[in-house]
């Protein structure tokens, strides 16, 4: 948690630098790629303002109104985000870089002479691009560290990790990296060819790419937020993990949420052989609920309803129900084994 408050704070810190940074360019010039950039780094700085609120928050133990942690506080802020960069991001630039194409301006004027002083948005940009390449290094190395744990590429990992803040920090110091570029060439093209269309034009693709980083972050937080389950690869790991006792004749039902980005529930109805005593049901749930939790580190509850001997070998159909939890545990690690025979 230390490695992800860093990687907040300094891209907090890069953006508040480069959001000044860039009005004072885009007030000076009158630049409507800078003030879109303006936008970009203004939501940005917000974001990182409401990740440091959902850490502090997600990081609270369990209690009996919440016994499964806080974990999707970090995903409600998350999601939070998302209407931010669309809101204060997105449609400033794309409202400002139309008005611009019409004739009319939402910021209208410059200071200091406006085209005399355009030299003032590449030495803006320039260091824009070295406070947004400085955070996204910061954020590179880390996702890339938790990427190879992971045992997955670091792509592959940004698209499935449960975790919001680093993969956040990534995505948007990305997307900010390619703002700062379209900026420079639309300000570059106007600059070139005395079309302010180009600028206009720049103004509009930083919104564009802004509402696809805001839809993108938004589905994924949207699943999360809904209960969203483990991985088809996890699910396998715990079916073949269970499956592999001799007692257990099927495994009836398996369910799985993600409460929290690293907090994984287990829930999981099994078919024990005949004649199996209580003793050995003991036994055999305190040996399964140990091997879940180390073939995917992310378990952190389980509760097993293991019943030998159940209904579905007398001919009656097997029931789709979640096995029923204990009520509200004390800690953020619970096991539940419900044995209906004879406990």
């Amino acid at each position: 948690m230390k490695g992800e408050r860093k990687t907040v704070l300094i891209a907090l810190g890069a953006n508040l630098t480069i959001a000044i940074s860039k009005a004072l360019g885009g007030l000076a010039t009158g630049s409507s790629a800078m003030l879109a950039e303006t936008a970009h780094s203004l939501a940005d700085t917000v974001d990182q303002v409401l990740m440091l609120v959902s850490l502090r928050l997600g990081e609270r133990e369990a209690d009996e109104e919440h016994p499964f942690g806080y974990g999707k506080d970090r995903f409600f802020w998350t999601f939070l985000v998302a209407v931010v960069i669309f809101l204060a991001g997105a449609i400033f630039s794309i409202g400002d870089g139309v008005m611009r194409l019409a004739g009319k301006e939402l910021v209208s004027g410059s200071l200091f002479g406006g085209g005399q002083r355009i030299w003032i948005n590449y030495v803006v940009l320039g260091i824009a691009l070295a406070s947004e390449g400085t955070s996204l290094a910061r954020a590179y190395r880390q996702t890339r560290e938790a990427a190879r744990e992971a045992g997955y590429g670091l792509v592959e990992y940004v698209r499935i990790s449960k975790e919001p803040t680093t993969k956040m920090v990534f995505s948007e110091d990305s997307v900010a990296v390619a703002g700062v570029l379209i900026a420079f060439a639309g300000i570059a093209l106007q600059q070139l060819t005395g079309n302010e269309a180009y600028d206009a034009g720049a103004a509009i693709l930083v919104g564009l790419l802004l509402i696809y980083v805001a839809y993108a972050l938004g589905r994924d937080i949207r699943g999360l937020l809904l209960g969203e389950a483990a991985r088809p690869d996890q699910r396998e790991t715990l079916r073949r993990t269970i499956e592999a006792h001799d007692e257990v004749e099927d495994l009836l039902e398996l369910l799985t949420m993600y409460v929290g980005p690293k907090s994984l529930l287990v829930a999981a109805r099994i078919d024990l052989v005949p004649d199996v005593d209580s003793d050995r049901i003991e036994e055999l749930s305190d040996e399964i609920d140990a091997e879940l939790r180390d073939a995917v580190p992310e378990v952190e509850n389980v509760f097993l309803d293991a019943t030998p001997g159940s209904a579905t070998r007398s001919g009656s159909p097997r029931r789709r129900e979640a096995p029923s939890p204990p009520a509200a545990p004390g800690s953020r690690r619970p096991r539940s084994k419900s044995t209906r025979s004879g406990r």
